[in-house]
């Protein structure tokens, strides 16, 4: 039996003959906020001048923060009342995200007022499941980015969101399959191409990544979410539409769609770049020396 050994750049070039290569090491730090903040005054996106306004104010804002015992940032990490990280450990990026040359103020596009859309319970005559998980006076009942499964924040996805701190990615690419690994808690995600879910029952963290391309984008279809993971109250039935397409040498444009008809009232889709950056990327020790869950379980349990 012969073996045909390809070097990385001829697999490369033998990649890009067919498909876009996605490969390298990716950031998709930005200030731009999930939803359209009231600062935007309503805009989708801002001039540069107006955008170099913004990201002063939004980087002040944080540095006033720092060492304070609550505000905007302290209260995203859920310390709110007992202080957070200093500054120095946000990476945010300093920057709104940039598409199609415009600074946007969301990274959801769809609807155009940049907001998630209301749930079906806000729906007259529609009554949304009852959701239910175990205690969080257990370890098991504790949140998955408490317990070092998924990254916070969405993180790891799917969708594939930026947070705090730690937003880089590796892609690895091959005919069959792409590999994403996550900074945070290592995740690591496996899309297979022209794959098929398996039954209803089998339940993924990160749910299971069908890939298939559409010219030049790498489109993902992810269902089977463990019942643990949830993205804004989902539910079950979450089903993500992912779409990564480099569009040039510096930039994969990454595209979410997030359909979850007995959680939200429609789909919503979240738009932004994903920027080539140095890697390496490095090791992520979630509970090295954290003490935090002993003594979170250890107080809930004393009273």
């Amino acid at each position: 039996m012969k073996f045909l050994y390809l070097t990385p750049l001829l697999f490369a070039a033998s990649l890009s003959a067919q498909h876009p290569d996605l490969q390298g090491i990716w950031t998709n730090a930005t200030l731009t906020p999930m939803e359209r903040p009231a600062a935007a005054g309503g805009k989708a996106t801002l001039t540069d001048a107006e955008a170099v306004e913004y990201e002063k104010k939004d980087i002040a804002s944080a540095q006033a923060q720092d060492g304070a015992s609550d505000g905007p940032i302290i209260a995203a990490a859920g310390s709110s009342g007992t202080g957070g990280y200093n500054i120095l450990f946000l990476d945010r990026g300093s920057q709104l995200a940039r598409v199609d040359g415009q600074k946007r103020t969301s990274l959801i596009v769809d609807p155009p007022d940049g907001k998630v859309p209301p749930g079906v319970a806000a729906q007259p005559g529609v009554r949304r499941p009852t959701v239910t998980r175990a205690g969080f006076d257990t370890i098991k009942g504790r949140p998955t980015s408490e317990r070092c499964l998924l990254g916070f924040g969405s993180t790891s996805g799917p969708p594939m969101l930026p947070v705090l701190y730690n937003n880089n990615y590796q892609i690895v690419q091959t005919p069959d399959a792409v590999m994403i690994l996550v900074e945070m808690v290592h995740d690591v995600r496996v899309i297979r191409i022209n794959g098929a879910h398996p039954a209803p029952d089998v339940r993924f963290w990160l749910g299971d990544s069908i890939g298939k391309w559409e010219g030049d984008t790498l489109v993902v279809d992810t269902t089977n979410f463990s019942p643990e993971v949830n993205f804004r109250g989902s539910s079950a039935n979450l089903h993500v539409i992912e779409r990564f397409k480099r569009v040039d040498a510096g930039t994969i444009l990454y595209r979410a769609t997030i359909d979850d008809p007995t959680v939200f009232s429609k789909q919503w889709t979240m738009e932004f770049p994903f920027l080539a950056t140095k890697g390496p990327v490095y090791e992520y020790a979630c509970h090295e020396g954290n003490y935090a869950m002993t003594d979170i379980l250890g107080g809930m349990h004393k009273q």
